[in-house]
């Protein structure tokens, strides 16, 4: 793989971590890979680039051509013996493109759980102008970018229950939220400012949650709690809780810091932790049978749990549609169009898919703040 000019030290292309994430994802039915080699100028590995701006002129493909040609030999001596098995080889050279234009780092910090992490400010290649954003990084999962390309795919999945959210509003109520997963804030924020949500987060690492009040505006309030602490123990407890209160051998009004049990919607915006599993998002703890049921007792009978999932291969995202397939009602798909991300919905009861018709003033008004695009692309599964 070449590496991009400037872009030595990023962490994509100078940690194990960004390495593993590279190959697993650059691997496909046609081109399997069993090791990925990088050229490029050596990195600086004790420091992150301050600042990066995309070459704006192409490299000469004749000049490309030449120098993959005078590399492919010491390449093939870089091949195991089993890859001349039939022959000598065929090695593709491979490049990296995101939408990148330029970066500015922020701030670096290390957290207790999150491990150490990067703010920047970056120029976003999207159309029809280009887009200014403020990004959260991890080392440990250096591919993953907080909340970016999938926060309009989740919370168009919220339309599935634009009824039930629009009957709590005229009797007065807030619909209720549980963002498992913080990160920079953007995602509680905006369900909180633009859709009038009563949110209760979760967040792991207490440092993230000051990167979030500190660098990207999180202000907590009467309407917006966040609680520290592990996000899938958080909801078992919850859970428990929940059906001591069923079972009517404890009577209790509120939970975490005034936030009372029964949601009307999950948020999970989780990472594994490190790429070593075959996932970036969610983890595999978080699919295992005991915690997707207790996240369907926190839920409302009328809820959903919207999920962002990050797969590294085909059958671990086989195998959590099929896990959430044994719990919940129904599943529902959004395309978030990156070729990565996808964004599952699942609810506790049958709900009906409509694209046509009237619809409320909530839904309504989820159209102007998020657009049109992602509901239209919610598919049942």
């Amino acid at each position: 793989m070449l590496v991009p000019i400037g872009r030595e030290s990023d962490w994509i292309f100078c940690t194990a971590a960004g390495h593993l994430q590279l190959l697993l994802t650059s691997s496909s039915q046609d081109l399997f890979l069993s090791r990925l080699i990088f050229i490029g100028k050596f990195p600086n590995f004790s420091c992150p680039p301050m600042s990066y701006t995309r070459p704006q002129s192409e490299p000469d493909l004749c000049s490309l051509q030449h120098f993959q040609e005078a590399l492919f030999p010491l390449l093939l001596a870089l091949c195991p013996k089993a890859a001349f098995k039939n022959g000598v080889p065929e090695i593709p050279f491979l490049s990296y493109e995101d939408n990148v234009v330029r970066s500015v780092l922020v701030d670096r910090i290390e957290g207790p759980v999150s491990g150490e992490m990067l703010v920047e400010d970056v120029e976003i290649d999207v159309s029809p102008v280009p887009e200014l954003r403020r990004r959260l990084r991890f080392k440990m999962m250096p591919n993953l970018v907080q909340t970016q390309p999938y926060l309009a795919p989740m919370v168009a999945g919220l339309s599935l229950v634009a009824p039930f959210l629009e009957e709590k509003i005229k009797l007065g109520l807030r619909p209720r939220a549980l963002c498992l997963g913080v990160g920079g804030g953007t995602l509680p924020m905006f369900l909180q400012s633009k859709l009038d949500f009563d949110i209760l987060g979760v967040e792991a690492d207490p440092v993230v949650l000051n990167i979030a009040r500190q660098h990207f505006g999180l202000v907590e309030g009467e309407f917006l709690h966040v609680h520290i602490g592990d996000a899938i123990g958080f909801i078992k407890n919850v859970a428990q809780q929940e059906d001591t209160l069923r079972r009517g051998l404890e009577r209790m009004s509120d939970l975490v810091e005034g936030s009372r049990i029964d949601f009307d919607v999950i948020m999970v915006d989780l990472d594994a932790g490190d790429a070593v599993n075959g996932a970036s998002a969610p983890p595999s703890e978080f699919v295992q049978r005991s915690v997707l049921l207790a996240a369907k007792m926190v839920l409302h009978d009328r809820g959903i749990i919207v999920i962002n999932v990050i797969p590294q291969s085909k059958a671990f995202y086989s195998e959590l549609i099929h896990d959430f397939h044994e719990v919940f009602a129904e599943l529902y798909e959004i395309e978030v169009g990156n070729g990565e991300n996808y964004v599952l919905v699942a609810t506790v009861t049958n709900v009906q898919l409509s694209r046509s018709g009237s619809c409320g003033s909530w839904l309504q008004k989820l159209k102007l703040v998020i657009g049109e695009k992602h509901m239209n692309s919610i598919n049942k599964i």
